[in-house]
């Protein structure tokens, strides 16, 4: 069930369909979104559905019990118990391979994981699935925050519980951004539950538009350029140069973004279609002008849970400098693990990690230095200091890409050779004609991403305000575009798997 297919489009018509009847009664079209999500998950998860009934249930549950909780030991408990049923089964999912892994190795023991689920169900149902074999559930990374952001704001007296467990399983399960986010908080999502349903024609164009432009991200740029050249390169570095390789590493930026974000433009406008509005998640993050800045413009749903739920019940900055740079680690050391439990994920967090203590350190360094020579800031030339920081801190995001990305610390180690070692400089106009079709993809969407923020706004504001009549040639324009350069194998979203 993915956006990028046919199949879904169809479901979202009939779901529109029935909805043009329901969307009147709050109550009704509330239940029917959640057993339509549920049928979208069921679809895109299989059996793994069961496990989205069962968070939904516990939290509904625990949050009514946390609410009503007058002694503050019980409260602390409720909130433990939620907390740790949620990462337990997350984490039983997503890293099972990795502790069992090292019990064997510290202990010289032959133990084996065990899927549990497929077990029962193999038990009670009779179904055949493999018991030797754990799948990670699509979304559940982001439905588990999601859940877990819920109770502790119940905890912490931000929200009150919602009274209909369909309303509340619609809010963890609404299937636009069910299994890519992105995080919904419970105070931003479930006030709309009780709203009226609401669409501007304004808001309607803006959908489209979002829609539109998240296809194009994902299928005309992102799919492309990783079919045609980034997923060869990262698979083999060795067969191919320097230049080649750090060309793959470019394309693998621009690609990485416009899935991701081409994905959450997509959600954002469905869930406008249906009344409901879903928190920006990306702001053109490679204009950051410094790794602080990027995770303020990146996944900005992920950066502001981890912020809110992790880096400040840690301590935050409260509690001096050593403290704050040793919470700032933890916190991005926690965010690599939570994408995967391989190293790789572990480097990447802890570069993203260092850069951001650096850039504290620095900014109390400039700080003092333009208070003893007198200035409002210290920053240069301006422009050219502006230049010079997206231009680093680009590159500091690209690099740690290769650790996101590779299969493996093997193949990650070989990219770095082969681009420090082997570049072949006199090679990049032949290799640039080789792959001209991927390099313009490439560089134009770029200058696509670092175009000024005020012309993006000029042409979706044309697009907005241009009549009907346009905006149905540019939806045939793009869809026959889409169509010519679509792949025939599927490419799911990069964030699926997290």
């Amino acid at each position: 069930m993915l956006f990028t297919r046919l199949y879904f489009w169809v479901f979202f018509t009939v779901l529109l369909v029935f909805y043009s009847f329901l969307y009147k009664h709050k109550a009704l079209r509330n239940a029917y979104l959640f057993l339509m999500s549920l049928f979208f998950y069921y679809k895109s998860g299989g059996y793994f559905f069961s496990l989205l009934i069962f968070s939904t249930i516990a939290d509904y549950t625990l949050g009514h019990l946390i609410y009503r909780a007058r002694n503050p030991l019980k409260k602390k408990g409720y909130l433990a118990t939620s907390v740790i049923i949620n990462l337990g089964v997350l984490s039983y999912f997503k890293y099972s391979y990795f502790f069992t892994d090292m019990v064997n190795r510290i202990f010289n023991t032959d133990l084996e994981v065990v899927n549990l689920l497929a077990k029962w169900s193999n038990e009670i149902a009779g179904t055949g699935f493999d018991i030797g074999t754990i799948i990670l559930p699509v979304g559940i990374s982001f439905y588990t925050f999601q859940t877990i952001s819920y109770t502790v704001d119940i905890y912490r007296n931000k929200v009150k519980p919602v009274n209909n467990i369909l309303d509340f399983g619609f809010y963890v399960s609404f299937f636009p951004q069910l299994v890519a986010g992105p995080i919904v908080r419970a105070a931003e999502f479930i006030p709309q539950l009780k709203q009226k349903f609401q669409l501007t024609y304004r808001e309607f164009s803006h959908a489209l538009f979002l829609i539109l432009s998240g296809l194009l991200k994902k299928m005309l740029i992102s799919d492309y350029i990783s079919i045609n050249y980034v997923d060869r390169v990262f698979d083999a570095p060795t067969a191919y140069s320097g230049f080649e390789n750090a060309l793959a590493v470019y394309g693998y930026s621009l690609q990485i973004y416009c899935d991701f974000s081409g994905y959450t433009d997509i959600a954002i406008g469905v869930a406008l279609l249906l009344g409901f509005r879903l928190p920006i998640n990306f702001n053109s993050p490679y204009k950051a002008r410094s790794v602080t800045e990027f995770w303020h413009r990146w996944h900005i749903s992920l950066s502001s849970w981890l912020r809110d739920y992790l880096y400040i019940p840690l301590g935050g900055n409260r509690k001096g400098e050593l403290r704050k740079n040793v919470n700032l680690m933890i916190t991005m050391l926690l965010g690599g693990l939570w994408h995967g439990a391989h190293l790789r994920f572990i480097i990447w967090g802890g570069i993203h990690g260092i850069f951001l203590v650096i850039h504290k350190q620095w900014l109390k360094i400039s700080n003092y230095l333009a208070e003893k020579m007198n200035l409002k800031t210290f920053s240069g030339h301006k422009p050219l200091n502006r230049f010079l920081s997206v231009f680093f801190t680009f590159h500091i995001v690209t690099i740690a890409w290769i650790f996101f990305r590779a299969q493996d610390m093997r193949r990650a180690k070989l990219m770095f050779s082969q681009i420090f070692n082997k570049f072949n400089a006199g090679l990049i106009p032949d290799i640039i004609s080789s792959y001209q079709e991927v390099f313009f993809i490439i560089v134009g969407g770029f200058i696509l991403h670092w175009l000024p923020a005020n012309f993006k706004e000029k042409y979706r504001g044309w697009f907005i305000q241009s009549p009907l009549w346009v905006k149905l040639i540019i939806v045939v324009v793009i869809v026959f575009v889409i169509y010519q350069v679509k792949s025939s194998a599927i490419q799911p979203f990069i964030y699926f798997k997290f």
